[in-house]
């Protein structure tokens, strides 16, 4: 591997090598990845750097072709030129990993050599670190498909938008991203975690995300007279309140919903009832099926609490993206792999997080499953947590990070399951 960026200094100038417990990893890449680290670093030093908004991932996707085409490798870009596609070693049966290449509309607030040199955009969610990751995936694999040890074909997705909504998951399917897939992996930071561990799940892993927003009107007046107005403070009021309280007795518990209200605004004046208000908030669900009624239901429901206040009532329920299920073999797997990879007391049960991802489109469609890479710096009690203008990784976790998906992409190579 070869790339035109420096290295940056204080980067690790050597790989971490093979934990106590690990396996090695085959043709002789323990020895390769050894001299690859401070690259590798440099890239995502680079990429942090230089972070781009979703849809607008021209450069980083710009970046990641050409370390794969020195490579060897032919990725294959999107016609927006803002994600690609590239494929490892050859068969009919493809085993795919997924990175997100998109940054946030953040304000970058350390003070470090690599900070965003981008106002107001910063990767404080780790894509950097995925792109890398993945980077250093598919590199180590064309080693081993040019010395014919590669089993199998291997594609990686370098996917825009992942931040946003629509998002960008969609756009890579529709761009062929899944054809003759029998499974797909994904990784994503958690700096909660030390470097050096990984945390794995089956079943539910993230939430479904969607919005909902609402416009009640109706007559204003005196707050005196609320008897001749359709009082919309009140109105709203019940709304947020009663339509939470009722989704609780009408979707099973086991379902894991949450709705919860992030903007409320009506009125000005202290005595003066207004003639419209608005609120927006959010749907978090576990559950596929939950999640696939919640938008008639949650409707109704606001529906039938505005009605006896006389005010009308707009609903606006936006699907934001399906909740990740993580299968049970791909899991295993992955597991399986991380344990090799860094040895099994490195690997830990994951916590199920409420928020969303977009990697639940691909698992609509095939098998997989995400994991959590640790990004903490180890024995630090100090946590950059994600979507932080402080945001930052350990980056000894770039090099875990490559070896667990080593291991992964040899174990569903190697399995009949998928």
């Amino acid at each position: 591997m070869t790339t035109t960026l420096t290295e940056p200094e204080g980067a690790h100038a050597e790989w971490p090598g093979p934990l106590p417990g690990a396996e090695p990893l085959p043709g002789q890449l323990d020895r390769w990845l050894a001299t690859r680290g401070a690259e590798l670093v440099a890239i995502r030093r680079h990429i942090h750097a230089h972070p781009e908004p979703s849809y607008r991932e021209f450069e980083t996707a710009a970046l990641v072709a050409r370390e794969l085409a020195v490579a060897g490798l032919s990725p294959r870009m999107l016609p927006e030129g803002n994600g690609l596609i590239c494929d490892i070693g050859e068969g009919d049966r493809v085993i795919a990993f997924r990175a997100d290449l998109d940054a946030l509309p953040l304000q970058d607030l350390k003070d470090v050599p690599y900070k965003s040199t981008v106002p107001k955009v910063a990767h404080a969610c780790g894509h950097d670190v995925h792109t890398t990751v993945m980077l250093g995936l598919g590199l180590a694999l064309q080693q081993l498909a040019e010395s014919g040890q590669l089993p199998g074909r291997v594609r990686l997705i370098f996917q825009c938008a992942e931040e946003t909504v629509p998002s960008g998951a969609p756009k890579l399917i529709a761009a062929g991203a899944l054809k003759d897939v029998a499974a797909i992996f994904a990784l994503h930071c958690y700096p909660q975690l030390p470097s050096g561990l990984i945390g794995v799940r089956s079943g539910p892993f993230t939430a479904a995300a969607d919005t909902v927003d609402i416009k009640l009107s109706g007559p204003g007046g005196h707050t005196a007279r609320p008897h001749l107005t359709a009082d919309l403070v009140y109105a709203l009021s019940k709304v947020i309140v009663d339509v939470p309280a009722l989704l609780g007795r009408r979707v099973d518990p086991r379902a894991g919903l949450s709705m919860v209200w992030g903007a409320v605004h009506a009125g000005e004046a202290f005595n003066a009832i207004p003639g419209e208000g608005v609120a927006r908030g959010t749907v978090r669900i576990l559950s596929r099926e939950a999640w696939r009624t919640a938008p008639e239901l949650v409707t109704q429901l606001i529906k039938d609490v505005v009605a006896p206040t006389g005010a009308q009532v707009e609903v606006g329920y936006h699907r934001g993206v399906p909740p990740v299920i993580n299968d049970r073999m791909a899991a295993a797997v992955i597991a399986g792999a991380a344990g090799a990879a860094l040895g099994a007391e490195r690997v830990v049960e994951a916590e199920i997080s409420m928020g969303g991802e977009d990697f639940a489109f691909y698992l609509d469609q095939v098998p997989g499953a995400m994991i959590r890479l640790g990004t903490g710096v180890p024995g630090s009690d100090e946590k950059h947590d994600l979507h932080q203008g402080d945001f930052d990784v350990d980056e000894t976790c770039i090099g875990y990070g490559v070896r667990v998906m080593v291991h992964t992409a040899l174990a569903a190579l190697a399995t009949g399951a998928f």
